[in-house]
């Protein structure tokens, strides 16, 4: 009978993960009040946002059974344009102009090798992973730039209405996400080109457009991201956001979406974020052992996955 019951019911990883996301400030709570206070979690929210924008497109990439690798080096390649930018002296402004641009190069890159050339994205993006940061390091010389101007910085820094600035960006754009994914036909078509990308092409879903418009959203966000990151820290260099892909795949595995593509949602990625950044920061409060998080963060994946493994529709079928 519950397997019967989760069959009807489609939000039940979502369900879990709000429930562990409860329990773990519920915990944090009791364990020390002050870190639940509105402005220790405002300030605390500041690093992650890069995180979550990057989350979005990734969620809609992994669902068509892709994966982009390279979101970090990206990001960072985005940064040190914007850096050399202002160090020429154009105003910052244009720099986040140009850097924005340079992830929609650096996107469309991967986008063409994977759906115009047909190469797996895992191969192109581990390759680009490593061209985007290299490329970051030679034309910066691997040096930082720094000095920008508290007009830009506050992008990064600032708050409206009592909420970070960055934060209004990701939840514009989670909105979209969301509503495109589940009511219109590009969302439908992201699914099924993760069900079967051969039946899909058959059916008349323009598939390699879809990759390339899904891959050079990755660059467009990297781009943004590394505006907020830049203005955050006061400082473009080339090895910003390294490692952060992993966090970004993390989060939307975590969040319900299937490596092996067709399932997937923003809200649930928006939870896997949540969870992971809390229970990262808590633990960063609690005990400051930086050395515990990548412990924490795996045994987090790995429950998740075993969750979805003991109770997904599938597994239900099979049995």
């Amino acid at each position: 009978m519950a397997k019967r019951s989760l069959r009807n019911f489609p939000y039940w990883h979502e369900t879990i993960l709000g429930l562990m996301l409860v329990g773990l400030l519920a915990a944090a709570g009791i364990m020390d009040r002050a870190f639940l206070s509105l402005e220790v979690q405002r300030d605390l929210s500041s690093d992650m946002w890069a995180t979550a924008l990057l989350a979005l497109p990734m969620t809609l990439i992994i669902i068509t059974a892709g994966i982009d690798l390279s979101v970090g080096s990206a990001l960072a390649l985005c940064a040190v344009v914007l850096g050399l930018t202002y160090e020429q002296g154009l105003a910052p402004g244009f720099g986040a102009g140009l850097a924005v641009l340079a992830g929609v190069a650096a996107g469309a890159l991967n986008g063409w090798f994977v759906a115009y050339l047909r190469v797996h994205p895992l191969i192109v993006t581990l390759a680009t992973l490593a061209a985007f940061r290299g490329i970051a390091e030679g034309i910066s010389l691997a040096r930082p730039i720094s000095g920008f101007p508290e007009s830009f910085t506050f992008i990064g820094r600032g708050l409206w209405l009592g909420f970070p600035i960055p934060g209004f960006l990701f939840v514009v754009l989670a909105v979209a996400a969301a509503v495109v994914l589940r009511k219109t036909p590009l969302g439908r078509s992201v699914y099924a080109i993760g069900h079967n990308e051969t039946a899909a092409r058959f059916s008349g879903i323009p598939v390699a457009g879809i990759q390339m418009l899904l891959y050079t959203l990755a660059g467009v966000c990297a781009g943004l991201a590394s505006v907020i990151l830049v203005a955050r820290h006061n400082t473009a260099k080339a090895d910003l956001a390294k490692g952060l892909e992993l966090d970004v795949i993390t989060a939307v595995v975590l969040g319900g979406t299937s490596i092996f593509g067709g399932r997937g949602s923003i809200p649930g990625t928006l939870l896997g974020v949540l969870l992971i950044h809390e229970t990262r920061e808590f633990v960063r409060w609690q005990w400051q052992r930086e050395e515990l998080l990548p412990v924490v963060i795996g045994l987090l994946l790995i429950v998740s996955v075993l969750m979805h493994k003991a109770l997904s529709p599938r597994a239900e079928e099979e049995a």
